[in-house]
């Protein structure tokens, strides 16, 4: 097994680890903060904002089975990459978008994709998204991992994260294992 590891921030953290959740070759994926300049940030922290944290998650992948570029398609497809510091209601640095590369690999490729959905029949706006190096990682709490599983009638889970979960449907058939939720 070729086991990779890539860290992807793009809006809240319940919708990004349940999109790469559903997708064959991911190992694991957890929810945390990353990119601040505090230590062992709590939630309420990191959202209230002015730990410079991203909520992100660490994908552990094997990348014979999905590439780090497949990955980064599937990224850019489920969230909006030309907002800068915001997804929907959410609303602030933590909420940013950036790739935290792990290695010189990484960065090449996600600089690549990154040029390549710049062109005019991608989106309308300019890929604001941030190309940084991976720095610590802090696991959020228990109670955000496999936030959307746990809570399926939440009401933000059918409003934002089950429309992301049938994009990626949509979108990328062949890369999902066998069982996904919504409609």
């Amino acid at each position: 097994m070729n086991k990779q590891t890539a860290i992807l921030a793009n809006g809240c953290f319940w919708c990004t680890e349940a999109v790469f959740s559903a997708l064959k070759g991911v190992i694991s994926v957890k929810p945390g903060f990353t990119g601040g300049h505090i230590k062992n940030p709590a939630y309420r922290e990191v959202v209230m904002g002015g730990t410079g944290h991203a909520e992100a998650i660490r994908i552990e992948f094997n990348e014979d089975e999905i590439l780090f570029s497949e990955l980064l398609y599937i990224f850019f497809t489920t969230h909006d990459p030309t907002t800068l510091n915001r997804q929907g209601y959410d609303v602030g640095e933590q909420y940013r978008s950036a790739i935290f590369y792990t290695s010189e690999l990484q960065k090449k490729i996600a600089y690549g994709i990154i040029e390549e959905l710049n062109q005019p029949q991608y989106y309308d706006g300019g890929i604001v998204t941030k190309v940084e190096p991976a720095s610590e990682f802090y696991e959020a709490e228990e109670e955000h991992h496999e936030f959307y599983d746990k809570n399926p009638e939440f009401r933000y889970c059918q409003l934002i994260i089950d429309p992301k979960i049938q994009k990626l449907k949509e979108s990328f058939p062949d890369k999902l294992k066998k069982k996904i939720k919504a409609s």
